[in-house]
């Protein structure tokens, strides 16, 4: 009774007012989501920026047409990234929705203008510029130094560490663009995807769990026929060890 005589006496403080955290998607949170199809066209290369765009559901393509005709693909986007943020007057590529999308609008205008006026977003903004650059500079590395199969292999490794983020042994990942999607990303022709998936499931690395689904059975074999093997133990076991530097004579 004392207990609960006392707990009718303790004063109720009032809930103080949180402010939400600032960020770069909370701009757009206020704003209707737009549909599109998979195949439609959200962004063309060329075309005056006037808006940016938060990917809410769904994956887009971009990608350019380069001199004769073919496509580039450059990369793709998740929910969460955003679109446009290059803040050039002109974009820069084209945006297409791999498959069923949702996305935020916001006037380009108005979004350099928050990224100006607050100093919460102006660092968030730029750390996603440099996020651009380390991936453009990944993309360059893979198609420059990495075979067919390492290339493969390493897009799996990506799609992988996006949805789990662990080292797994059979882990299930979402392979939502097609073969076509993956050969124009890798600089390689569907027929040599679809070939070396073909081998990669023959050897057991991987398997096929459906249209749009893929299970790593091997993660450490997977990563070490990426050509990023140096992180694991000579035998594949999972356990690092140490690489000595060194300098050219």
């Amino acid at each position: 009774m004392l207990l609960e005589a006392a707990s009718h006496r303790r004063p109720h403080h009032a809930a103080k007012n949180v402010t939400p955290e600032i960020t770069l998607s909370s701009v757009f949170s206020d704003r209707p989501t737009e549909s599109f199809g998979a195949g439609a066209g959200l962004v063309w290369e060329g075309d005056p920026a006037t808006h940016v765009f938060e990917v809410v559901e769904g994956v887009l393509r971009i990608f350019r047409i380069i001199g004769d005709g073919r496509r580039a693909i450059t990369g793709f986007l998740y929910p969460g990234d955003i679109l446009g943020v290059s803040m050039r007057d002109r974009y820069l590529y084209s945006a297409e929705a791999v498959n069923a999308v949702r996305v935020r609008r916001f006037s380009a205008a108005s979004f350099q203008q928050a990224i100006n006026l607050s100093p919460e977003l102006r660092p968030q903004f730029f750390a996603k510029l440099c996020d651009e650059m380390a991936g453009a500079q990944e993309q360059m590395v893979m198609l420059s130094r990495k075979n067919a199969e390492e290339r493969i292999c390493t897009f799996l490794l990506r799609l992988a560490e996006r949805k789990a983020g662990d080292r797994a042994d059979n882990q299930d990942v979402d392979v939502p663009m097609t073969r076509l999607d993956m050969a124009d990303y890798l600089g390689l022709t569907i027929e040599t995807v679809s070939r070396t998936i073909t081998s990669l499931i023959g050897r057991g690395v991987i398997s096929q769990r459906g249209r749009h689904d893929m299970r790593i059975n091997k993660y450490s074999m997977l990563a070490r026929l990426a050509g990023d093997g140096d992180c694991m133990g000579a035998n594949g076991s999972g356990e690092p060890y140490a690489r000595q530097a060194v300098w050219p004579a």
